[in-house]
């Protein structure tokens, strides 16, 4: 019996069996027989070229459990020359450092760090049934030929796994960097990594690697493996099952000597022989939580919520138009038509004349009056119906002149009063294909801008994921969910909206079209002589416009970023300048912007916003050639305005304009002629001197949103100006257009509230940008941008349909009016210049 038990050996007594083993092979070495030593307790000595120390850490493991080892270090010498060289031998690795530990910064700087603790790389669980027996193996060494004293502990970390849902706080330094294992619960795909503090800096670096050895732990070495992101504050990471083979991984913590990376001061030059020892000022307490990340049923909800979100915007439409083909077969049963219904045409060959509505500021004019109002084309002299359709159109030129006084612009545009008519006198075959133009060039911009575009942002995103530098991508990492090689899906879900509501948008301007053009087949007179022309070149190129916003932000939001921010914003400048180009050409049909001109000047709106990001900042000198040329093109375009075209812009403009204000305000005050332009004029000025004076007075960081802000601002100053005007005239806002006016509003509100909740800016530090993140708000699955997406592409949608939603209808009204009271609605209807919103219905 007693035999047989000492056949056995206890695991104390293998452990010391261990240690002699170890003590006999190492007899021979220059330092002698390594010491037993005890975990927890603190050993002092001193080292020399001629003599080392070697103590020997002898520990067991139970089966299944993972065992960490930290080991503390401290060497009063501050001698970089001789350092103290600890060496740490393991079963399957070996781990050194030096003591002064030295750290480089910016320029080349030095830190020295002589209190120095390193996590060893713990063994790998064993599936034997019994206790494993591990032993370590720690050497002291210097060649300095003097003794250089040191301190070490050895300790057994208690506290080494996380565990999900439940915080662990820590301390952690440069030299003393910190790092813990996690295992995925069996019910787990996908985690997130919530890291807290309460300071901002030291700047400090997270970092999840696979369960290897060695582990980077350290600033110079931290970026080798993995996948990490800086800190101040706060720091996300969403780590995936499929991405770790044994279901584990290490989250490690680092604290970086300097604060550069993460948006902190640059430390000025040190020289000379200065203490570097920064332990006590770069220690930083920590809170770390895992959680678990929303589960596969989520992706699902969250992709049918979006489509179906935006696929009742359909059923929407077909709802009204077929509500509106009931109404248009009522009329024709009643002997009611209206223009453009589809259903028929009039009989009538020509207008009804009769005496204008008392209070109305649109009279009837005489066809004889002198007052610019051109004569009615007969059936003989007027084009062919389905002309504009023609593959070969006369020259513009060839229809820009007119016999006698009327060919002459200068008497024509610079009338007191204007109709409709002095600005309608090119052939609409002309015309429409002069607005075509619009919508076959920014598809060919759309193309070219966004292929390349596509190429790049996958070379971003592939980037990320090999290096695993996720300082490249500005998310938001609290409510950042992967799909695939994606980072963030549901960023890029969120504008299948603007992609959506964009191509229904074109198929109602189709179906307007192709009523349009059976109307003008069929010679319906009230298409040819009445109401505004109608053109829908503009409208296709703002469907389109729309639909390649939610393309390039769909591709910005891949990899948001400093370096491709103009992604996201050149559609947004173009379609806030296709609308203001609308709202103009919709009564000043001849002397709008050719479509050249137009996107012209949208490329040279963006490549101002490229230099402004670039330059913005810090520089004065681009605020001032900025605000120049800000107000400077303010002057030109309302010169323009005022004079309807008719005032020559070259070198002599501003000469010319300075005689006028020293003739008309100066030598001989007089009220100006055109009242209603003059006020539009002055009060659009003014807000873009503001604005002017603003950047250069306070330079805003963000120079894109500071641009699609002056925008913005024009495009609903003009709308306000637009429906002020059309209530003056004594107009009537219908039900369809002023339902999509207050959607337009309310939507937009709502939109704004969610686009001002700044969740990351590239404007900063990755590390700075983070302290702005927030949890996902919609679903689990979308956060406050993404809403900010949906709103928006439904704004917009409402903000398009503004535009045509009332053109028909005005026409309808109209001709309602004529039958009704006897009114002469024709195309030489007497209006003000900037009466402007009387619309187009689509659905």
């Amino acid at each position: 019996m007693a035999g047989g038990a000492a056949l056995v050996p206890v695991p104390g007594a293998l452990l010391f069996a261990l240690l002699w083993m170890a003590a006999a092979a190492a007899g021979d070495g220059p330092g002698g027989s390594p010491a037993p030593g005890a975990f927890g307790r603190v050993y002092r000595g001193a080292v020399n070229i001629s003599a080392e120390r070697v103590y020997a850490f002898a520990y067991s493991s139970e089966p299944g459990q993972v065992d960490a080892v930290r080991v503390y270090v401290n060497s009063s010498s501050e001698n970089l020359q001789y350092p103290v060289l600890f060496v740490v031998r393991q079963q399957k690795g070996v781990l050194s450092w030096q003591v002064p530990l030295i750290f480089r910064g910016l320029y080349q700087r030095t830190y020295n760090y002589q209190e120095v603790s390193r996590t060893l790389c713990p063994s790998e669980p064993t599936p034997e049934t019994g206790p494993s027996d591990q032993i370590i193996f720690v050497d002291v060494s210097s060649m300095a030929p003097f003794n250089i004293a040191y301190e070490l502990l050895v300790t057994r970390l208690e506290n080494f796994q996380l565990e999900t849902n439940k915080a662990f706080n820590f301390t952690a330094s440069p030299s003393q960097p910190q790092y813990f294992l996690y295992k995925f619960p069996q019910d787990v795909d996908s985690v997130i990594i919530k890291v807290v503090s309460d300071a901002v800096y030291p700047c400090s670096v997270v970092s999840v690697q696979d369960i290897v050895c060695p582990v980077y732990d350290l600033d110079h070495n931290v970026e080798f493996n993995g996948v990490y992101q800086s800190m101040t504050k706060q720091a996300a990471i969403t780590v995936q099952r499929k991405d770790f083979p044994g279901e584990q991984f290490f989250v490690v913590f680092v604290i970086k000597p300097e604060d550069y990376a993460c948006g902190g001061s640059v430390p000025s030059s040190i020289h000379g022989n200065v203490n570097r020892t920064w332990n006590l000022q770069r220690t930083k307490n920590l809170q770390v939580t895992i959680v678990p990340s929303i589960k596969k049923s989520v992706y699902v909800q969250a992709m049918f919520f979006s489509f179906l979100s935006f696929l009742s915007f359909y059923l929407g439409s077909v709802v009204v138009a077929f509500v509106h083909y009931i109404r248009v077969r009522r009329k024709a049963s009643a002997g009611r038509l209206s223009p453009e219904d589809g259903s028929g045409i009039m009989t009538s060959s020509h207008p009804i004349t009769a005496s204008t509505p008392e209070g109305s500021s649109y009279g009837a004019i005489d066809e004889s009056s002198s007052s610019g109002g051109r004569q009615l084309s007969s059936p003989e002299r007027r084009p062919p119906a389905g002309s504009d359709t023609d593959s070969s159109v006369e020259e513009e030129s060839d229809f820009d002149t007119m016999p006698e006084i009327e060919s002459d612009k200068n008497v024509i545009r610079t009338k007191v009063f204007l109709y409709l008519s002095d600005l309608s006198r090119k052939d609409r075959r002309i015309v429409s294909k002069k607005y075509k133009i619009y919508f076959w060039n920014i598809i060919t911009i759309a193309v070219f801008y966004a292929l390349p575009v596509i190429q790049l942002v996958i070379t971003y995103q592939t980037v990320v994921n090999v290096t695993g530098n996720q300082d490249i991508c500005y998310y938001n990492f609290l409510c950042a969910h992967p799909l695939g090689v994606l980072s963030a899906f549901n960023n890029i879900l969120s504008n299948v909206g603007h992609m959506l509501l964009g191509f229904l948008f074109l198929l109602i301007v189709l179906r307007r079209d192709i009523l349009h053009r059976r109307a003008m087949e069929m010679k319906d007179v009230y298409t040819l002589d009445y109401g505004i022309p109608k053109h829908f070149g503009l409208f296709y190129a703002m469907g389109i416009a729309l639909m390649m916003e939610g393309v390039l932000s769909a591709c910005y939001h891949v990899c948001p970023n400093y370096s491709n921010f103009q992604f996201d914003t050149s559609f947004m400048y173009m379609i806030a300048g296709l609308c203001m180009l609308k709202l103009y050409q919709t009564r000043h049909p001849d002397i709008n912007a050719s479509a050249y001109s137009a996107y012209a000047s949208f490329a040279v709106v963006i490549c101002l916003a490229v230099l402004g990001v670039v330059f913005g900042k810090n520089d004065m000198w681009f605020w001032v050639i900025f605000s120049m040329i800000h107000v400077l093109a303010s002057l030109a375009l309302s010169t323009q305005i005022y004079y309807m075209g008719r005032f020559k812009i070259d070198l002599g403009i501003f000469r010319r304009a300075a005689m006028v204000l020293y003739t008309d305000c100066i030598q001989q005050c007089s009220r100006p002629m055109y009242m209603d332009r003059m006020v539009l004029l002055i009060v659009g000025n003014l807000v873009n001197w503001s604005f002017a004076i603003f950047g250069l007075v306070y330079r805003p960081k963000d120079f894109a949103s500071y641009i699609l802000g002056i925008f913005i601002c024009n495009l609903l100053l003009y709308l306000a100006f637009y429906i002020i005007m059309k209530l003056r005239s004594s107009e009537k806002l219908l039900p369809i257009p002023l339902f999509c006016i207050v959607a337009t509003a309310v939507v937009w509100a709502a939109a704004l509230y969610f686009f001002f909740q700044t969740l990351s800016s590239w404007e900063e530090t990755p590390a700075e940008s983070r302290e702005k993140n927030r949890p996902c708000i919609l679903l689990g699955f979308f956060d406050d941008h993404d809403v900010w997406h949906f709103l928006s592409a439904a704004a917009l949608f409402f903000s398009f349909l503004s535009w045509p939603q009332q053109q028909e209808q005005k026409s309808e009204a109209q001709l309602h009016g004529a039958l009704l009271h006897g009114a002469t609605w024709k195309l030489h209807e007497e209006m003000q210049l900037v009466d402007l919103l009387r619309g187009d219905v689509l659905v």
